[in-house]
């Protein structure tokens, strides 16, 4: 035997334990039939309240002999009995148990003999059951068996809740038949229901005027209908005025222009001007259809009427507040219609267009974030994120509200913010390019981590967990580094100390979610070693399991790769552990790592893994890790063959999708770095052009000032010079062919005697000076004497004939003098550019190309002088290019380069 779990009453008689004493052979059938008929109330109302399950079980018996008896023991029952049946039966209709029709018309046939039950409460409570009923019923069923009686009980004579029941009726089942019935049989009835002389009767009736509407159609709507609301708007209680004017406005998108223009505005108006001295529960129904209101009406309103909605809004804004110091009145209805301000706050954007929101609308926004009423501060936090999608590019008009509401003291109006926190931030930090959004990134940053904080020291752990699943959401929005620096520190603290175990988890997820997002390298190897070293190898057992959890979540987060090479060998470490629980929990964790890995890519982890199974088989002592190891071995060999092909395909899809974007994230990271070595690159090279500019522009100034002097002196020079030849050469005899023939023999035995490999030697150094010169000279033929070059190669191809030695003479005394000319400006160029670092390689290579040139010059001063034993005149010659030379040497030993005075001096 069984007893029936109920309260028992001290002091209770055995008799009375008898009477609650049911055989416990009996099944549920049964037991309920004998509970309804022998039972006491108590047990009556358990078995009616437990009515849907028994449908469930079977639900012909329970319609067969359970139903009659629950009829039975409603007649006459009381309030407590009545209420279970009613709700019992609802619960019934509403979860589609019943298969067949007649199992409806029992329900309906008991709910309509109660419907008209004294008590309102009970009367209202099968109300509701009827109109539940009525969705699955059949026409004919709902034309026999309730618009009959509804005709009969709208009439006078009856009670008013037979009215009001048959109003509500009316409006359900006007769906139920095609606009043809309606007009015909239950418009004339809902007529004669709007002119019922109860108000009630009438504002319940005008309410169900909009499921009429649609069932007779549009053209009957406007023809039948309106001029119906029409005339209920000018009712003298103002409950059916509102409910009129509530009507009016859902059935607005069935009205054409005309009737906008013509009826709905010139309502719309009154209605506002009049509310103004009605009482605060008009109002606040006008101020929670207001944006509807605006929104059907914004196409047919002129400017003047627009402002005035407008204005008329403004003041719903601040219904209730006093003027000094925004306090409220602590009015209850002032409360809602502020409520209903922030609702319609969307709504009134769109009328009074994002472009003027700061004239029109900011002040009544920042006025309702900013409200003393914490209820109105949380409606505007719900409607904040619907508030900032408008405004588009002016969503830094609403920053400061933002922050207000992200600090606020209430942490309900920081739970309504959280629910569209990622969509609020996204329309916020989107803007990213706004200059004077960027300027507030800090501020608004420091307050989402000090709203976590506040939360993570409160009780309201929920709140916390929802608060960091959207955190997740600054992943896609900030930049890493700022992320990096910022909230990962702290996400990681609150993995690490929180003790809620849901807000761990979160706290995972979220920090997961970040390194998979990081775009640098060194940042996401930080945060893996932290995570390795302060959880994986914690000195708490509590971290260790966290790091389990932690591997848990990044599967579903990391591609099967990534979490292989940083996650799996650290988890399967744990298999030492000393601690049983970490062990316990490895061992649940093994078939989701076990699915993480592909043969033959993964086949020396999966040996690891092996590994640790084994050991856990072989030398584990605690009996739960025993008992839990055996189990999931079991499970790892069913691992591939219980998960479908399907399944398994989509999971590799996806995990390649992952694999993808994480191989995008380290391209994009160097390309990132690529382009930041580059910009560098190009600013350095930038600077050194710059400097390398300003610096030639300086030496170029003084080397034209230095060489204009230096010209006028070697041209004063070369004249004496030339003066002091002609006089000597006057003073000659006139015949030459002798002394021309005479050294040419010696020019000859000379070069005969001095050897072939000699010449060879001179002959191959004399060409390389050549080819040096010539490339110098080319380079630099803005700042070389082209002289020069046309002046040395003459004197190589001419020195075989004596005519020409007197030519070749003067030419080497003009040589002479433009490298006298050409070794001061050298000496000034090289005063000039000692300061210039960059130009050291040049100035050496100028300064070997002239002592290449002297060079050359030697061996024709050598063959000159040879050639002056022939001839006075020669001699004479001879002496002048002596002193010539005597004065370059002397100008060589003032310059600073060694390699040029050492030539000098062989010369």
């Amino acid at each position: 035997m069984s007893r029936l779990a109920v309260s028992v009453v001290p002091h209770q008689t055995a008799e009375e334990i008898d009477q609650l004493t049911v055989d416990e052979d009996l099944n549920d059938i049964e037991r309920a039939v004998y509970l309804l008929s022998v039972g006491q109330e108590v047990q009556r109302a358990s078995v009616i309240s437990n009515l849907p399950s028994l449908v469930r079980q079977n639900p012909a018996e329970t319609f067969r002999r359970v139903v009659p008896k629950v009829r039975e023991v409603l007649n006459g029952a009381g309030g407590e009995i009545q209420l279970a049946a009613a709700g019992s039966f609802l619960t019934i209709l509403q979860d589609d148990i019943i298969l067949i029709h007649t199992h409806t018309y029992s329900i309906l046939k008991t709910v309509l003999l109660h419907l008209n039950h004294r008590d309102t409460v009970i009367s209202n409570a099968w109300l509701e059951t009827l109109l539940s009923a009525i969705n699955a019923l059949p026409k004919e069923t709902i034309k026999q068996e309730v618009l009959n009686p509804l005709l009969y009980q709208s009439q006078l004579s009856h009670s008013l809740q037979a009215r009001l029941a048959s109003c509500r009726i009316l409006g359900k089942v006007a769906c139920k038949f095609d606009s043809h019935i309606v007009k015909k049989e239950l418009l004339p009835l809902a007529r004669s229901l709007c002119q019922d002389p109860e108000f009630e009767v009438r504002a319940c009736m005008c309410r169900q005027l909009e499921g009429i509407a649609r069932a007779t159609g549009v053209d009957d709507t406007r023809m039948e209908l309106l001029p119906e609301l029409v005339e209920l708007a000018g009712d003298e209680e103002s409950t059916v005025r509102l409910a009129a004017f509530d009507t009016i406005i859902n059935l607005m998108e069935m009205m054409d222009s005309d009737d906008r223009l013509h009826v709905v505005i010139p309502l719309v108006m009154s209605v506002c001007e009049a509310s103004s001295q009605a009482d605060e529960a008009i109002v606040a129904s006008l101020s929670f259809q207001f944006g509807k209101l605006c929104s059907g009406l914004a196409g047919s309103l002129s400017d003047e009427q627009k402002g005035r909605l407008l204005q008329r809004f403004k003041v719903l804004c601040v219904a209730g507040l006093q003027t000094e110091g925004n306090q409220a009145d602590g009015n209850n209805e002032a409360t809602l219609i502020r409520c209903n301000c922030c609702y319609n706050l969307p709504a009134m954007v769109v009328f009074a267009d994002s472009v003027h929101f700061l004239s029109e609308l900011y002040p009544s926004f920042s006025s309702l974030c900013s409200d003393p009423e914490v209820s109105v501060r949380r409606s505007a936090a719900a409607s904040f994120h619907q508030v900032v999608k408008l405004l588009g590019s002016n969503v830094q008009l609403v920053h400061k509200e933002l922050l207000s509401l992200l600090q606020d003291d209430a942490l309900e109006v920081l739970d309504a913010l959280m629910n569209y926190l990622e969509e609020t931030l996204e329309a916020v930090l989107s803007r990213g390019e706004n200059l004077a959004l960027d300027n507030k990134f800090p501020e608004l940053l420091s307050a989402l981590l000090l709203a976590e904080q506040k939360v993570g020291c409160s009780l309201r752990w929920r709140l916390h967990e929802k608060l960091l699943q959207r955190y997740c959401c600054l992943a896609r929005l900030l930049p890493g580094e700022l992320l990096h620096q910022s909230f990962s520190p702290r996400i990681f603290i609150i993995l690490t100390t929180n003790k809620v175990l849901p807000v761990q988890k979160e706290a995972a997820r979220t920090f997961c979610t970040f390194l998979r997002y990081n775009r640098k390298q060194e940042q996401r190897q930080e945060m893996m070693e932290r995570l390795i070293q302060d959880l994986a190898q914690g000195r708490s057992y509590w971290n260790r399991l966290r790091f389990l959890d932690v591997c848990e979540t990044a599967t579903e987060i990391f591609s099967r790769k990534y979490f292989n090479e940083h996650f799996l060998i650290p988890a399967l470490e744990l298999v030492h552990d000393p601690v049983a629980n970490v062990r316990y929990k490895l061992c649940q964790l093994l078939p989701r790592l076990r699915s993480s890995l592909r043969l033959p890519a993964d086949k020396q982890l999966l040996q690891k893994l092996d590994f640790c199974v084994q050991k856990l088989l072989c030398r584990e002592k605690d009996k739960d890790v025993v008992a839990t190891i055996r189990k999931t071995v079991l499970e790892l060999d069913k691992l591939d063959l219980s998960e479908p092909f399907h399944k398994r395909q989509e999971r590799d899809l996806l995990d390649q999708k992952k694999e993808k974007e994480e191989t995008l994230l380290l391209e994009m990271e160097q390309l990132e770095r690529q382009q930041s070595d580059g910009k560098l690159n190009s600013d350095k090279h930038t600077e050194r052009k710059r400097r390398d500019s300003k610096t030639s522009l300086s030496a170029t100034k003084s080397m034209s000032v230095s060489s204009s002097g230096t010209v006028a002196s070697s041209g004063k020079e070369m004249r004496k010079a030339k003066l002091s030849r002609s006089r000597s050469l006057s003073s000659q005899p006139t015949s030459s062919k002798p002394l021309n023939s005479d050294r040419t023999l010696k020019v000859k035995e000379l070069s005969s005697t001095s050897g072939s490999g000699k010449s060879s030697m001179l002959s191959s150094k004399d060409d390389s000076l050549r080819t040096a010169h010539f490339t110098m000279a080319t380079q630099s033929a803005t700042s070389m004497p082209v002289l020069i070059r046309s002046n040395t190669t003459s004197l190589l191809d001419r020195a075989s004939t004596l005519d020409q030695r007197d030519h070749r003479s003067s030419t080497l005394d003009h040589r002479t003098s433009n490298m006298d000319h050409r070794n001061n400006m050298i000496d000034l160029r090289t005063s000039t550019l000692d300061h210039r670092t960059s130009a050291n390689d040049q100035r050496d290579y100028r300064t070997s190309t002239l002592d290449q040139r002297d060079y050359r010059t030697s061996p024709l001063d050598q063959r000159d002088h040879r050639a002056s034993t022939l001839d006075q005149r020669s001699k004479t010659m001879d002496r002048g290019c002596g002193v010539k030379d005597s004065q370059s040497r002397k100008l060589s030993i003032n310059r600073k380069s060694n390699s040029f005075s050492v030539q000098s001096g062989r010369d």
